[in-house]
């Protein structure tokens, strides 16, 4: 049956246009990888052990040339290409979380949330205290070790199974929580250019995971 003014079958639109047929729009996320610095926000924090993942996430976005970081998901966030490949490096957003370090979780799940990316694609860059000063170790989920930065991130992203580079800072030679807090959020005692080095290879693992390495 054929009604007045609609065309039959195949209707055609108010410009006279054929409408197209499409299926299920598939959604992709907007880049491949989160790549996460952790860290305490404000100059009173800057070179400490606790700030090393600003330093190795600094030290990324430097390295791609990736633009001038905007203030989203509260906190810093640039995006571009990982490395010199053109459209074929993977497409990288870097997040320097502001609400300091005990409250991480509440700037990177938003933005995990925004770019749908698997826990597996969030790569956090840590400091860690059960490392000796500059050993570097990645892997997937693990335990939290204390750290309040990785305790606000399982609770922001409803798991602690996202990827990590390690960034050893060594331990002091004591349990106490206060003392080990002021280690943490003291600067490093060791030569600049040995921290410097440790920055570089953090972000070469950083790098290499992203173009495709295998975790640890």
């Amino acid at each position: 049956m054929r009604f007045p003014g609609r065309g039959g079958a195949h209707a055609r639109g108010p410009l006279g246009i054929l409408p197209r047929l499409t299926g299920p729009r598939v959604s992709h996320p907007a880049v491949d990888w989160l790549i996460v610095g952790l860290g305490n926000p404000g100059a009173e924090y800057a070179g400490t052990r606790h700030n090393i993942g600003f330093e190795v996430a600094n030290t990324l976005a430097g390295r791609w040339g990736l633009p001038k970081a905007k203030s989203k998901y509260r906190g810093l966030l640039t995006e571009g290409r990982a490395g010199a490949g053109g459209t074929k490096s993977p497409r990288v957003a870097v997040l320097l979380p502001q609400t300091y370090m005990n409250e991480a979780g509440q700037s990177v799940g938003p933005a995990r949330g925004a770019f749908k990316l698997d826990l597996d694609h969030v790569l956090v860059l840590h400091d860690e205290i059960d490392l000796p000063f500059g050993e570097i170790r990645t892997r997937v989920g693990g335990g939290l070790a204390g750290h309040n930065g990785l305790k606000s991130l399982r609770q922001g992203l409803g798991s602690a199974d996202f990827a990590r580079v390690r960034i050893g800072v060594g331990r002091p030679p004591t349990t106490d929580p206060d003392r080990v807090a002021a280690y943490v959020l003291g600067r490093f005692r060791e030569p600049p250019d040995e921290v410097a080095a440790v920055v570089q290879r953090a972000a070469d693992e950083a790098e290499r995971l992203v173009q495709g390495a295998n975790l640890d």
